[in-house]
């Protein structure tokens, strides 16, 4: 009787809980009843309005199960809940599957690690179904939380530990393919909820033992390997969420990372921060590259404070950022980045001489071990902004050279990058990391021409080092000439200074000069040639500077030569000859004959590409001389360890030396036009002059005007005799002009040295405003015809005298003003 009440019971129940009880059997270990389960799918397809009913009650029972530790009744539950999933796609599913969801949750939250793996399971089932209508109330803030805490499982048994980390590294991947794909994807993005992703996948990440083998492109490892080894599948989620980021959300997903990295003193070392950086360039959009370095900046100003080995890890790791942001889109962040550099180089030497200041009383171990960090640092600045801007294109190149070349502090000039409290000695060391830095931003710079790769507004502040007391500056300035000039990497070809006894053994590449460098030698040569000229008068300069000074001489041959450069090269070489052997500025004997070494190697070399056989006799003669009775004259000797150097200089014979009439006259039988050969090179005034540190700057500048021994205007007004045809004559003569040139420069020398300031001001405005008059009337007079072929004009001009002269007759010639 009671049975049959029981049963009577059971016909009433509705259909559903019939349907759904009938799929569980009296013995769990059974599993599902298949042919119950697909009479329960085809009524809830058949009947989609029930579906919510199905799911509740089916909700009801596994959590009582749960309570009751009847697990083998729980996977049959969740087993018929994930087939329900897959047959249905009908709107009404929706109540169904935060069903679904309470059950996941319930499973989840227990302590049993095979409940929260098959919760897990059936979750990822879930991410997978692409739903017909989007959910605006569901929210995944509970799984985002739970999911993180197992990936952080500290479970005694390591292999059960394994399993639920995984489990939770998978649910994070369900969680985010499943709301990328919503309408609210925008929740997931949220900084609660990446502040839990982002470090859980990096704490799993970090187990990677070969790193640098997975930091590239995202790679395809097998099913197997990614479901079995927590490090793979964190990293393949990493990348998979970064690679889902887009302009938005792009910087919350990145700034988790700089906390992790922080809060476990990832960055030094940096290894791991640098493999998860590259993942992060490789895995994001290309054009979202920018906000990474943007972000990789700011945290870099955040930590400027702390120790220099983090500093250093966070710059590597910008230089490995910028590396692969160079090869495509970096936004609007060039100058950002080099700004941020420099402004941060400027803060480690700032540090370095601090520590060094107030580390003056310990030990002195500690102190060279803070200031070693530091260059660790301004190194790693340096090597950055190198690669960055070795990487883009040219146009932008040229902008970044001038923006850094805008940051050298220079004597007497307002710079941006400040410096005026770290001293001389601070100053000189920005001055060298910010050469160094644009060193390394030239290299591989190949302009077509060279008026792009040394504009007028970079080539003057670049040439202002060339007057410092640092030979390292004067070596960073050439290295960098070198890099702008040398459009077809011969430099390699003529490293070292030598005497190279076959240059065609070189293989030399050039081009024809184009008219553009031809024009920008006639603008701007006088400043290459003065550079050098100075440079050779260093009294700290070694051998490395020689050789440097030679390339300079032989690249400037190579690229820009025509032959009225030739000319003004070798009169810029036997000045450096008259140099050492007059010797005004009281050189040391061995700058003397490195200066004697340097003007061989280079006319040797000279000779040979012009290849004019008087020329090269000549030179190989007075090589050959050398050899044999001055040998310190040549740098195969003067640059050894062990030199006998000459006590002095003049009592050697001519034939040591290079001779301007026989220079002359072996290329004027070749073509050359040597008139100006006999007119000797003085380097041209610059303001950089007023801005320099020499002792003694009238020593090596010639100021383009003459000042007579007397003070009177008047007498040198007066002062005017008429030239004839023939006075002209005798005035170019070689030897005569010779005498008259060393004996006014000797005069102009002592004149400045020895007269007080105002006077030599008021002196030049006077020659100024006399040249200024003179000019005007030779205008005047060219423009009026003559009244008669015999007519005739005297022109005064300082020492120089026109006499009477037929104006039909007169010819000007190339003036220099010397």
């Amino acid at each position: 009787m009671c049975l049959g009440v029981c049963c009577c019971c059971a016909a009433l129940r509705p259909r559903y809980k019939r349907l759904v009880d009938n799929i569980f059997p009296e013995d769990p270990k059974d599993g599902l009843v298949k042919a119950d389960m697909e009479k329960l799918t085809f009524y809830a397809v058949s009947a989609p309005e029930k579906l919510d009913r199905i799911g509740a009650y089916l909700a009801e029972r596994l959590s009582r199960d749960v309570v009751r530790h009847r697990y083998g009744y729980v996977l049959i539950a969740m087993e018929a809940l994930d087939q329900l999933l897959m047959a249905c796609h009908s709107q009404s599913i929706k109540p169904f599957v935060e069903s679904f969801l309470h059950m996941v949750a319930k499973l989840l939250e227990s302590g049993e690690p095979k409940l929260q793996v098959l919760g897990t399971n059936s979750f990822v089932k879930f991410a997978n179904i692409e739903e017909d209508t989007p959910s605006y109330h569901r929210r995944y803030d509970f799984f985002v939380s739970r999911f993180s805490a197992m990936c952080h499982s500290c479970y005694p048994d390591p292999e059960i530990q394994t399993e639920i980390r995984i489990a939770g590294i998978r649910g994070i991947q369900g969680v985010v393919r499943k709301t990328v794909n919503d309408e609210l994807r925008a929740t997931i993005w949220e900084p609660q909820h990446m502040d839990k992703i982002v470090p859980s996948l990096l704490f799993n990440m970090q187990k990677i033992e070969d790193i640098d083998s997975r930091t590239g492109p995202p790679s395809s490892p097998t099913g197997g390997e990614k479901e079995e080894n927590p490090a793979l599948l964190a990293e393949n989620c990493f990348r998979e969420l970064l690679g889902r980021a887009t302009y938005g959300n792009m910087n919350n997903a990145v700034r988790p990372v700089f906390a992790h990295l922080d809060h476990h003193r990832l960055w030094d070392p940096n290894e791991f921060a640098v493999s998860c950086f590259k993942i992060i360039m490789y895995s994001i959009q290309a054009q979202y590259s920018h906000h990474v370095i943007q972000e990789i900046l700011g945290h870099l100003d955040v930590r400027k404070r702390d120790s220099p080995r983090v500093r250093a890890g966070i710059i590597q790791v910008l230089l490995e950022a910028v590396a692969i942001a160079a090869k495509g889109s970096i936004g609007p962040t060039v100058l950002e980045v080099f700004n941020t550099l420099l402004k941060h180089l400027r803060i480690s030497v700032d540090f370095e001489l601090g520590d060094r200041r107030s580390s003056a009383g310990s030990a002195a171990f500690s102190t060279s071990s803070k200031e070693s960090d530091e260059r660790i640092v301004q190194n790693a600045i340096i090597q950055t902004i190198g690669f960055f801007g070795s990487n883009l294109p040219d146009y932008q190149r040229s902008e970044i050279m001038m923006f850094i070349m805008g940051k050298v502090p220079v004597l007497g000039t307002s710079q941006s990058l400040d410096t005026s409290h770290l001293g001389d000695l601070g100053t000189r060391r920005i001055q060298i990391m910010l050469l160094r830095s644009l060193l390394m931003v030239t290299s591989g710079y190949k302009a077509t021409t060279i008026s792009n790769a040394l504009p007028a507004p970079f080539l003057d502040p670049l040439l202002s080092p060339s007057l410092m007391e640092d030979s390292e500056l004067r070596q960073l300035v050439l290295e960098i000439l070198h890099n702008l000039i040398d459009r077809h990497d011969n430099r390699a070809k003529l490293r070292g200074i030598r005497i190279i006894p076959d240059v065609s053994d070189l293989k030399i590449k050039r081009d024809k000069i184009s008219r553009q460098d031809v024009s920008f030698m006639k603008k701007h040569g006088q400043q290459l040639y003065r550079h050098i000229y100075l440079g050779c008068k260093e009294e700290d300069n070694v051998q490395k500077n020689f050789e440097l000074l030679f390339t300079s001489l032989a690249l400037t041959t190579i690229e820009l030569a025509n032959e009225e450069v030739v000319i003004d090269l070798i009169r810029l070489a036997i000045a450096l000859q008259d140099i050492a052997i007059i010797n005004e500025d009281n050189l040391p004997m061995f700058n003397r004959c490195g200066v004697m070494a340097l003007v061989a190697a280079y006319l040797n070399f000279l000779s040979q590409m012009i290849a004019v056989p008087a020329f090269c006799q000549h030179v190989s003669k007075v090589i050959e001389t050398r050899s044999v009775e001055a040998s310190y004259f040549l740098p195969e000797t003067i640059f050894k360890d062990k030199c006998n150097l000459p006590k002095s200089l003049e009592k050697h014979e001519k034939d040591l030396f290079f001779l301007t009439n026989q220079i002359a006259e072996s290329l004027g039988g070749s073509g050359y036009s040597v008139e100006r050969l006999s007119v000797p090179y003085v380097p041209q005034v610059t303001d950089e002059d007023r801005l320099s540190r020499r002792k003694s700057i009238v020593d090596t500048v010639s100021l383009q005007v003459d000042i007579l021994p007397g003070n009177n205007t008047e007498d040198k007004i007066d002062n005017t005799e008429e030239i004839t045809f023939e006075a002209l004559k005798k005035a170019i003569d070689n030897n005569g002009l010779e005498e008259q040139e060393k004996e006014k420069r000797r005069l102009v020398i002592e004149k400045f040295q020895k007269a007080p300031f105002e006077e030599i001001a008021a002196q030049c405005e006077t020659k100024a405003n006399l040249l200024h008059d003179r000019l005007a009337q030779i205008l005047e007079l060219t423009i009026r015809p003559p009244p008669s072929p015999s007519g005739t004009m005297t022109i005064t001009a300082g020492h120089a005298h026109y006499h009477s002269v037929p104006v039909y007759e007169m010819k000007f010639p190339d003036l220099c003003v010397y």
